[in-house]
């Protein structure tokens, strides 16, 4: 107390009392306007090496996380699209009344009465009329080749709450003339990468939830499908409707997918750990089979039938081959697999391996009916 009474009287103050001081900051102090300052004063002048450090209380050594459940996720989305090579935009929630009609929106509960421009007068139906329009003025300005999404809120109807948390991107582009490499413009199977990328990311996961055809109706209809677990819609991707690549006025193919991460389940593990890499000492098996099939039946069918036959074993199974033509009756397709096993412990034997062909071919034919083509 000594040395803060006369640090404060040789600075000007007038210090009375004992005890609790009372201090009287001189006239030319108006900046001096509560304790806090006088504490500045006097530890300035005291030196603040002088003052002895305490470490503040921590009850918990780690601290307990803030987002909440949807908030992390929606940030795992957004780094999983930038690290895909996508450039995030920021939109307004409003669009012109024309382009929310293409998405089965401008009806009157959804439009504005009093909208803040006189182009976004409806609230959008989905983030895509948001993300074309970009990519229109990208394109106007000698942009082509764009990837782009957007994690914001569509509006179902105009009452309250009715409203979405949407991750939505697109790919804009036709291909490039290029002697160094081949280039393609964007289609479905681009979007499903893009989709699937980053809802396992979400999820910390693999998504085993099945892959339908179609999607909403400003998709192609023979290019685009639905990701869904049961009634539940989790995901639409392909590529988009030519009238409405026509109504933005966008140039080459556009491909797109809308997830609707409200309906993402939350992941079982909670970790995120991942096992240690321990790659076999053995060498892989690779076995080709092509079967005939009806021509509705989807490449991921003869797949998912393929892996259950053996899981231990069955490394990876991919499609390598669509055939429909002569040879082939009319209402039918070929389609050939590859399947690659990796034993584990010791070298697959050739009877082995004639077993698990066999498991192959019996679950492949239960469950699409096709039959091994010789």
């Amino acid at each position: 107390e000594p040395d803060i009474v006369r640090i404060l009287t040789q600075l000007g103050f007038a210090v009375t009392g004992e005890g609790p001081l009372s201090v009287q900051p001189p006239s030319w102090r108006s900046d001096v306007e509560g304790t806090a300052d006088l504490v500045e004063e006097i530890v300035r002048i005291y030196g603040l090496e002088n003052v002895p450090s305490h470490p503040m209380s921590r009850p918990n050594a780690i601290a307990r996380p803030t987002l909440t459940a949807a908030q992390r996720r929606t940030k795992l989305v957004r780094r999983a699209m930038a690290a895909h090579g996508f450039n995030e935009t920021i939109n307004f929630s409003f669009i012109p009344r024309a382009h929310a009609a293409l998405f089965g929106g401008g009806d009157e509960a959804r439009q504005l009465e009093n909208p803040i421009a006189a182009d976004l007068d409806a609230l959008r139906p989905s983030l895509l009329p948001s993300l074309l329009a970009a990519a229109q003025r990208n394109q106007a300005r000698g942009a082509h080749d764009l990837m782009l999404f957007e994690i914001g809120a569509q509006f179902e109807s105009g009452m309250p709450g009715a409203q979405a948390t949407v991750a939505a991107g697109i790919r804009v582009g036709e291909p490039q003339r290029s002697w160094a490499k081949s280039t393609h413009a964007p289609e479905a199977l681009d979007a499903k990468a893009d989709m699937l990328a980053a809802i396992e990311t979400a999820m910390g996961s693999a998504m085993t939830a099945p892959v339908k055809s179609g999607a909403a109706p400003w998709y192609h209809a023979g290019r685009s499908g639905t990701l869904a677990l049961g009634p539940k819609v989790l995901a639409y991707f392909g590529e988009l409707h030519p009238k409405i690549i026509a109504g933005f006025d966008l140039k080459g193919t556009v491909s797109a997918f809308e997830i609707l991460l409200d309906a993402i389940p939350e992941p079982k593990n909670k970790g995120r750990a991942r096992a240690p890499f321990a790659p076999s000492q053995f060498q892989p098996v690779e076995r080709d089979f092509a079967f005939l099939l009806d021509a509705n039946i989807s490449a991921e069918e003869v797949i998912k039938a393929a892996k259950s036959a053996e899981r231990a074993l069955i490394e990876r199974v991919d499609v390598f081959d669509l055939y429909e033509g002569k040879g082939i009756p009319e209402g039918k397709k070929s389609l050939a697999i590859a399947v690659r096993l990796q034993p584990k412990g010791g070298t697959l034997t050739d009877a082995e391996i004639d077993a698990i062909a066999q498991k192959i071919v019996a679950a492949v034919t239960k469950a699409t009916g096709g039959t091994l083509r010789g």
